[in-house]
């Protein structure tokens, strides 16, 4: 049975809304940390506090089967609406060092409900093309990723709190339209019991560590380059007298990685899932290996090569989702979804405090080069040889 024809476009609208939250602190971390006063060392803690905030909240909801158990629209509804209340702790007029960090951490607690638990809902809808059903998807998610940037770098970012008010009242409205015109999927097979072991118990299949493992692998690249781009632009600013607009081009750069989930959704009907992941990773894990050069490169080249990058980085996590839904029981979707995402947000710390610790000691234009384990360990995982599955 095809799905109504508004379906597929309400989860896109409502994934984009709620996930314009996950930067919102970060696109407005100078004017949060003038203040509350306190010094520059916060800047770090603002970038973490959101992904240790999600990889809790997907060990929460992966271990207690949240969105196999419940109605997934209602969980995307109640977790929208206080993750935007957690984002609205931003607007306090006594802004202490700990009501930011629980702001953030809160707002990516939360989180774990709207990002895995939408796609959890597409995979309901969608059995036949669930990976261009998940391109679309996740390149929603890049692109609210990169929409409070947008507005920071507008004539509207000259008042910060307008970054906070107008996500926060995105999520909310996301949400609502989620819940409101979504109901559950023809496919959706609910847990009928709780199973704590259900999600372990997941890497005996031989498929669902392959995919797994190649997510693992991207994670590791992902959220480092994105979090540590603005850097890379302000590097090559003053290395060359450039006048790039850091907030502007970093908007930029990770918006049109929502543009290459897109495509790298239609290219998997044609040529499969995997075969899209294995190449979107040689890609990106080859622009980490020549970031050094792009250094050197005039400042339209430089732009031009970041912004291909971030492409090609991009391309291949709808596609993992697909290889991970499609690779376990259907009444473990969720949980898989849900398994795979805490684990690959907890690498992608690991990756973000090495950058901050060599941007300390190393040259920033061989920052990057550290990023390419990541692709090589996905590349490793999915094209492993294939053993007998474990009984």
């Amino acid at each position: 049975m095809k799905p109504r024809a508004h379906i597929l476009p309400i989860i896109i609208l409502s994934q984009f809304a709620c996930t314009s939250l996950w930067f919102a602190g970060n696109a407005i971390v100078d004017e949060l940390t003038l203040k509350t006063g306190l010094g520059p060392e916060i800047i770090g803690y603002v970038l973490s506090s959101v992904q240790l905030g999600f990889i809790i909240g997907t060990l929460v909801f992966g271990l207690f089967m949240i969105a196999d158990r419940f109605s997934p629209s209602r969980v995307f509804l109640i977790c929208s609406l206080l993750a935007a209340l957690c984002n609205f702790l931003l607007l306090s007029e006594t802004l202490s060092k700990w009501t930011l960090l629980f702001a953030r951490f809160g707002t990516g607690f939360f989180l774990a409900g709207i990002y895995p638990v939408g796609m959890k809902i597409a995979a309901d809808y969608y059995q036949k093309g669930l990976g261009k059903a998940l391109g679309y998807l996740v390149g929603a998610l890049v692109l609210g990723t990169a929409f409070p940037y947008f507005v920071s770098g507008t004539s509207l970012g000259k008042d910060f709190t307008l970054v906070i008010k107008i996500t926060s009242a995105l999520a909310i409205m996301g949400g609502v339209a989620l819940w409101a015109f979504v109901p559950n999927g023809p496919f959706r097979k609910p847990s009928a019991k709780l199973s704590l072991g259900a999600g372990p118990l997941l890497f005996k299949l031989h498929s669902f560590r392959q995919a797994a493992f190649g997510y693992f692998g991207h994670m590791w690249e992902l959220y480092a380059f994105w979090a540590f781009t603005p850097l890379a632009l302000q590097t090559y600013n003053t290395m060359w007298a450039s006048e790039i607009s850091v907030p502007l081009s970093t908007g930029m750069i990770i918006a049109l990685g929502g543009l290459s989930c897109v495509f790298g959704g239609l290219l998997s009907l044609r040529s499969g899932s995997r075969k899209v992941a294995v190449v979107s990773l040689l890609l990106s894990g080859l622009f980490c290996l020549i970031s050094p050069v792009l250094f050197t490169l005039p400042s339209g080249l430089f732009l031009a090569g970041w912004c291909f990058w971030g492409m090609a980085i991009t391309a291949d996590s709808p596609q993992f989702s697909n290889l991970v839904a499609t690779s376990v029981p259907p009444e473990l979707k969720g949980t898989a979804l849900t398994l795979v995402n805490c684990i690959g947000f907890a690498i992608s710390i690991f990756s973000i405090q090495l950058l901050s610790f060599l941007a300390e000691t190393f040259d920033i234009t061989y920052l990057f080069i550290a990023l390419a384990l990541g692709p090589f360990i996905g590349l490793l995982g999915l094209l492993g040889r294939k053993h007998r599955h474990v009984r």
